[in-house]
């Protein structure tokens, strides 16, 4: 008898594990039907807003040339191509126009010591810039004195300055031209809104808003156009200015070199 009710106690034990995992799985199975039931569904969620993708700046400018009226908008532009062609051509010349002024002086004073003024000449007259030129003017002038070398220099410096300068007149015109352009369509644009407001008898953003925004935009182009012109114009002319001091300094050196040469002699 007590072996018999060992043996159920055994057989008790052994089960209780299996069906405690059994209830437990058919519980969870039955909790998650019930989520499943009471979790309503999710609705589908619709963005009927429109994402407006970025634009690319040159799209921007476009579509801002588009609105300020082609008409006023496009002398403006007319006015920054022709700025900035006649603006590039004069940086690439000055830059050109640079000249070691300490290393041909130095080519110059050696030459004259082995060779003499024709030495010194085809030493200038191989070298490009202003400088350069200048050096050939006044050893053409060797002969005649010192004095007249001197006023070779000055003449054909201003010459030279000349050239230099040449071209920033039309790069000043379109500075003061493209606002004076912008000004012009904000004056257009803003009759054009009166009248507007005159046909209609009623003062109306809707009316007024064209005009208005035509007047902005034309002004803002040309402004911006004078300001980028403007950093051009002042770039050539600390460019010319520092050539010229470059001539001067180097003439007056050249003009001692020779003294000093016609004494050897």
């Amino acid at each position: 008898m007590k072996k018999l009710i060992a043996l159920f106690m055994l057989s008790g034990i052994l089960m209780f594990p299996a069906t405690t995992k059994a209830q437990d799985a058919q519980d969870t199975t039955a909790t998650e039907e019930v989520v499943e039931q009471a979790a309503p569904a999710a609705p589908a969620i619709v963005d009927d807003e429109i994402i407006e993708e970025n634009k690319g700046f040159h799209q921007v400018i476009k579509e801002k040339f588009i609105e300020g009226d082609p008409t006023f908008m496009s002398p403006v532009l007319i006015c920054l191509i022709l700025g900035l062609a006649v603006a590039i051509e004069r940086i690439i010349t000055l830059n050109l126009s640079t000249t070691n002024t300490k290393k041909l002086l130095a080519k110059v004073e050696e030459a004259l010591e082995q060779g003499g003024i024709e030495a010194a000449k085809d030493v200038t007259k191989n070298t490009k810039g202003p400088v350069a030129s200048i050096f050939t003017q006044g050893l053409m002038r060797y002969t005649e004195g010192i004095e007249m070398v001197e006023k070779s220099i000055i003449a054909y410096g201003s010459v030279e300055m000349g050239r230099l300068e040449k071209g920033l007149v039309w790069i000043s015109l379109f500075i003061s031209l493209a606002p004076m352009l912008g000004f012009m369509g904000t004056v257009i644009g803003m009759i054009g809104a009166f009248d507007a407001i005159e046909a209609a008898g009623d003062i109306s953003p809707s009316l007024v808003a064209g005009g208005i925004k035509i007047a902005l935009l034309t002004t803002v182009a040309g402004l911006i156009v004078a300001i980028i012109l403007q950093l051009f114009y002042n770039y050539c002319v600390a460019k010319i200015d520092s050539l010229v001091n470059d001539m001067e300094d180097a003439s007056i050196t050249l003009v001692d070199i020779l003294v000093r040469h016609k004494l050897t002699k």
